[in-house]
């Protein structure tokens, strides 16, 4: 059996408020055939950052989509899901009513208007920690690193959602915080660019830290990283050897990055050269042991 670690589902009345995500993003009937034609054990689905907001408001959008995903739940036993907060409102009641729903986590983008916004998610991580929710960051598809400088509808999805989780990811990693918060992060496509740099992270801090011109993190970047799960959204077998090599298998979650999935067999069948343990782990017992759900 398969556990997805990467499902989008978008509520119609938030999907005719986007501009992009329409259509099959919001076909439940077709959410739930993908589901058991690829007998999917467990379907997590997650917030892909939408424009939504911008005509609904934070407040009105989290509100109906924790609602329509908790409807979700409850109607489909196979789905896990991770709702969404408002940050300029009241956090800590937010996340403890996402715990009492049923929800297994909170799903966040990798920035918010152009900006890192690390201050305004530090209420988030504590209350996230508190209510033993984890935290699915997805690459924000709104005005990501580089689209100032740069619009183009390839570069943009390909190389600007990339670089936006990656540098999240390392703001976290040099602000402390993957180590200070007992939290279990997810982060979507194999951590964006991450696990191509790994030997650069290292060798780069050792050279500077031997300067005195950075802070001493204590460990090497790469150690610290092992602490951050990713899921492979789609991703070949060469791309997700860099994975294990940087996270380790126990860290790596498969996923569909439905609706756009790969070709869901041949996706799969690929990881049996990892050996069958390690193609086990990825598939879906990470995702047991994480979500603690069989």
């Amino acid at each position: 059996m398969i556990c997805d670690s990467h499902i989008h589902f978008i509520p119609q009345e938030i999907s005719e408020n986007t501009s992009f995500y329409k259509g099959i993003w919001s076909d439940k009937v077709r959410l739930f055939e993908f589901i058991d034609m690829n007998q999917i054990e467990k379907a997590l689905l997650i917030y892909p950052a939408t424009d939504a907001h911008l005509k609904l408001g934070r407040q009105k959008l989290c509100e109906l989509y924790n609602f329509f995903l908790g409807a979700l739940i409850e109607e489909n036993p196979k789905i896990i899901g991770f709702g969404i907060v408002d940050l300029s409102s009241n956090i800590s009641s937010q996340v403890k009513h996402l715990r009492e729903e049923g929800f297994k986590g909170i799903s966040i983008a990798s920035s918010e208007d152009g900006a890192f916004v690390l201050d305004k998610l530090k209420p988030l991580f504590e209350a996230a920690e508190k209510h033993k929710l984890a935290i699915f960051v997805h690459p924000q598809t709104i005005n990501p690193i580089g689209f100032e400088r740069v619009k183009d509808p390839l570069l943009m999805p390909v190389l600007e959602y990339s670089f936006d989780s990656s540098m999240f990811l390392g703001i976290l990693m040099m602000e402390g915080i993957l180590e200070k918060f007992n939290i279990n992060f997810i982060f979507s496509s194999l951590g964006g660019v991450t696990p191509f740099l790994k030997d650069r992270f290292d060798r780069v801090y050792m050279m500077l830290k031997t300067r005195d011109m950075v802070k001493d993190l204590g460990r090497s970047p790469s150690e610290i990283l092992k602490r951050v799960y990713v899921d492979t959204s789609g991703s070949s077998l060469a791309n997700i050897k860099l994975a294990i090599d940087l996270f380790g298998e126990d860290k790596i979650l498969w996923g569909s990055d439905y609706p756009v999935p790969p070709n869901i067999k041949d996706n799969i069948t690929q990881l049996d050269a990892l050996g069958k343990d390690t193609a086990e782990k990825i598939v879906s017992g990470n995702f047991h042991s994480l979500f603690d759900t069989k």
